[in-house]
C-alpha cells in the first residue's frame, strides 16, 4: 500500500534534500506574520503593516519565477549562493531601519530589496524529485519511473508544506510575543540559514543546468496555454487562502475566543495533510488536469458550509473537510505545470504555480478587512467563496486547453 512512499525513501539522497528543503522554506509561513508584529509594535499601525505585507507579496510574486528561470539555466546551487546572502542582508537592513525609526519609505525600499531575493525552494525540491526519480530527460536514471511515484513525491512535499504552515505561524507568534517583536523575522532567518546552504551543498541530487545556446532564447513560460490554465485560477485560490485566514480570526474574535483561531487554521491544514498522504497512495486513472478541475470544484462546494457555521465546532468541522480538497488541488496544479514545458523550464513552471498566490492573498486581505468592518465575520465568509467562484470562472477561457489535457491519459499514475 505504501510502496510509492517506500520507493521515495530508498532514493539515494532524496530524504536529505527533502528535509533541508522543508527547513529552508519555513520562512514562507512566518515572514508575513512576523513583519506585521514588528511594524505594529513600532508604529501601532495595521495599515502600514498591511501595506508593507502587500508590497512584499507583490515583490515575491515577481521574484520567484525569475530566480527559478535562472536556476534552470545556471543550476540550483549557483543561484542559491547568489540569492541567499542578499535575503539575509535585506531582512537585517529592514529590522535595523524599523528600530532606528528611519523614514517609512526606506522600510518599503528595504523590504523590496529583501523579497526580491525570494526563491521558490519548494519548486527546487520538486524539481529534484523529478530528477532523482527519472521523470525528466535530464535524469541519469535508467528508464522512466512511473507517475505514481512522482505523485507520491508531490504528495510528500504537500505534506511538508502543511507542516510548514501549521508550525511556522506558531513559532513566529511565540518568538515575537515572548522574546522581541523582531524575533519572528530572525527565527525565519535562522531556518533559512540552516536549510538553504545545506540544500545547496547536496550536489549529487542537483539537476544539471540547461544553459542557453548562443542567442537563442526559449519562449516565455507563461506563453504556454496549459501553464496559464492552472496559474491564473491559482491566483484566486491564493485569495481564498488569505481570506479564510483573516475571516476565521475575525469570527473567533467576535465569539470572544480569539485564541481558537490558530487551532482552527491548524485543523484546516490537518485536513489538507491527511489528503496529501492519501493522494500519494492512490493510483489515479484520471489525468492531472481532470483532477485539478475536480478538486477546484470540490474546494468551492466545501467552502459553502462556512456561510452557515455558527460556532467554533461547526467551523472546525467545515474547515477540516474543506482542507481535504486543498493538497490534491495544488499537487495536480504542479503536475499540469511540470508536464506543460520542456525540462529546461520545469523549475520556472513549478514556481509560476504559486507565484500569483501572494498577490491574490494581498487582494483578499484588503477586501476581507473591509467586509469584516462593514458586515461582520459571518457575512464575510462570502469573500473566500467569491474568490473560488472567480477561480472557476478563470478556467472557462481555457476550455479547449483543458479538453486537450484531459484527453491525455495519465496511464502511469
Amino acid at each position: 500500500m505504501f510502496s510509492a512512499y517506500s520507493a521515495l525513501a530508498r532514493s539515494p539522497g532524496a530524504m536529505k534534500f527533502s528535509l533541508f528543503g522543508l527547513i529552508g522554506r519555513m520562512p514562507i509561513s512566518m515572514d508575513s506574520l512576523a513583519l506585521i508584529f514588528i511594524v505594529v509594535a513600532a508604529t501601532d499601525s495595521y495599515a502600514l503593516a498591511g501595506a508593507l505585507s502587500a508590497t512584499a507579496a507583490i515583490t515575491i510574486a515577481i521574484a520567484m519565477p525569475y530566480w527559478s528561470g535562472v536556476a534552470d539555466r545556471i543550476g540550483q546551487r549557483a543561484v542559491l549562493i547568489r540569492v541567499f546572502p542578499l535575503k539575509v542582508v535585506g531582512i537585517g537592513i529592514f529590522i535595523a531601519l524599523v528600530y532606528s525609526d528611519a523614514p517609512k519609505w526606506s522600510w518599503f525600499a528595504s523590504i523590496i530589496f529583501a523579497e526580491a531575493s525570494s526563491i521558490n525552494l519548494g519548486g527546487l525540491v520538486r524539481r529534484r524529485w523529478l530528477y532523482v526519480l527519472g521523470a525528466d530527460t535530464s535524469s541519469k536514471s535508467e528508464g522512466q519511473k512511473d507517475r505514481h511515484t512522482v505523485n507520491a513525491a508531490y504528495s510528500l512535499e504537500a505534506l511538508n508544506d502543511e507542516f510548514v504552515f501549521i508550525v511556522g505561524p506558531i513559532i513566529a507568534t511565540a518568538c515575537a510575543t515572548s522574546i522581541d517583536p523582531s524575533a519572528g523575522l530572525l527565527a525565519g532567518l535562522a531556518f533559512l540559514s540552516i536549510g538553504m546552504p545545506v540544500f545547496a551543498s547536496l550536489r549529487a541530487t542537483e539537476p544539471p543546468p540547461s544553459p542557453r545556446v548562443g542567442s537563442i532564447r526559449p519562449p516565455a513560460a507563461m506563453k504556454s496555454k496549459a501553464l496559464q490554465a492552472v496559474v491564473i485560477p491559482t491566483v484566486f485560490v491564493g485569495g481564498f487562502f488569505g481570506a479564510v485566514a483573516i475571516v476565521t480570526v475575525a469570527f473567533t474574535t467576535e465569539l470572544g475566543r480569539s485564541s481558537a483561531s490558530g487551532i482552527l487554521l491548524a485543523i484546516w491544514a490537518c485536513g489538507s495533510a491527511v489528503a496529501a498522504v492519501i493522494n500519494g497512495l492512490v493510483k489515479w486513472k484520471l489525468s492531472h488536469a481532470a483532477r485539478f478541475l475536480i478538486f477546484l470544484i470540490s474546494l468551492t462546494l466545501l467552502a459553502v458550509p462556512f456561510l452557515f457555521a455558527q460556532s467554533i465546532l461547526a467551523l472546525a468541522i467545515a474547515l477540516f473537510f474543506n482542507g481535504v480538497a486543498v493538497a490534491p488541488l495544488i499537487i495536480n496544479a504542479y503536475s499540469v505545470a511540470e508536464t506543460s514545458l520542456p525540462p529546461d523550464q520545469i523549475t520556472q513552471a513549478l514556481s509560476w504555480v504559486v507565484a500569483g498566490m501572494p498577490v491574490g492573498g494581498a487582494l483578499a486581505s484588503a477586501i476581507s478587512g473591509w467586509s469584516i468592518d462593514r458586515y461582520g465575520a459571518q457575512i464575510s465568509f462570502w469573500v473566500p467563496l467569491g474568490f473560488l467562484i472567480a477561480s472557476l470562472v478563470a478556467t472557462l477561457p481555457y476550455f479547449t486547453t483543458y479538453k486537450a489535457l484531459i484527453s491525455y491519459s495519465s496511464k502511469h499514475d
